[in-house]
């Protein structure tokens, strides 16, 4: 999909209050693209629309819990009824969990793939359909992680709802190639964003003391949404099915294709390094 202008398209992001998703809003607006963003945070979103209209761009916003069948739908009926279909989707809504399996429970496990992956599925199954139906081409962006392909001890929940969100891109990607649809899982890697902040921690990694130092490090990377944001829009325009981002996801990316021992040696070393980092109880 040709993103240099998008006068006359609308494009629809989840998770639109802050971090990767506002700051690709913005992106997309300044490209000429009307917005409909949702969150929970109405704050945020409301902060988010007005900026976008500050470009000169149309936004509507819904607070949405993306985990929410009932609300999906309800949130598409709304937008559907005011206009045909979506230009572009962006299923970015996300949270994480840092712990390891034997320490995640079930509650955990239900938030967790109730927003990182059925919010994908829900944003989707409401919003695909109709641009199919409409027949006039399109892209969907989900946003899956460098841990989408790299795996840790101590993220296999969130390992396991981002290599979900990978491989339902993969597969999307060929099913809607004849509807002249394109899809992207973009794979950020390190970045700034509120979700260090929001992520649970589990079993031996739940400390003030440990939050601190993950907040620390990510912000210490300095690769910023926006940055993201531009790296996305690249990539769609390139119809790229996996986009790895930083260049920490890129060598992630290329050792699980070339040398995938190499890669579990990393990540283990890497994992048991963060578990003694973690204060002693």
């Amino acid at each position: 999909m040709n993103v240099t202008s998008l006068k006359g398209k609308t494009a629809l992001v989840t998770g639109g209050a802050s971090g990767i998703g506002r700051a690709t809003a913005l992106a997309l607006a300044q490209r000429g693209a009307d917005l409909v963003i949702c969150d929970i945070d109405e704050a945020g979103l409301a902060s988010t629309a007005e900026e976008i209209r500050t470009l000169g761009r149309e936004a509507f916003t819904q607070r949405v819990d993306v985990a929410s069948a009932e609300q999906m739908e309800a949130f598409a009926d709304a937008v559907h009824g005011r206009l045909e279909s979506v230009d572009i989707l962006m299923n970015n809504a996300g949270v994480a969990i840092a712990g390891a399996f034997l320490d995640t429970s079930l509650p955990d496990w239900e938030w967790i793939v109730g927003i990182n992956l059925r919010g994908v599925v829900h944003g989707c199954h409401f919003f695909v359909p109709n641009m199919v139906r409409r027949a006039r081409g399109g892209h969907v962006i989900n946003v899956s992680s460098a841990a989408g392909y790299s795996t840790s001890s101590n993220l296999a929940a969130y390992n396991a709802t981002k290599y979900g969100v990978l491989g339902l891109s993969e597969a999307l990607w060929d099913e809607l190639r004849p509807h002249g649809i394109g899809v992207t899982a973009a794979c950020p890697g390190v970045i700034d964003t509120p979700i260090t902040r929001n992520a649970r921690l589990v079993g031996k990694l739940d400390q003030a003391k440990m939050r601190e130092d993950i907040v620390r490090t990510y912000q210490r990377r300095r690769y910023t949404p926006e940055r993201v944001a531009q790296k996305i829009l690249e990539a769609v325009q390139k119809n790229r099915v996996v986009a790895p981002i930083s260049p920490e996801s890129w060598v992630l990316y290329y050792l699980k294709r070339l040398a995938p021992g190499t890669l579990r040696w990393v990540m283990h070393e890497l994992g048991q390094r963060a578990t003694r980092r973690a204060p002693a109880d």
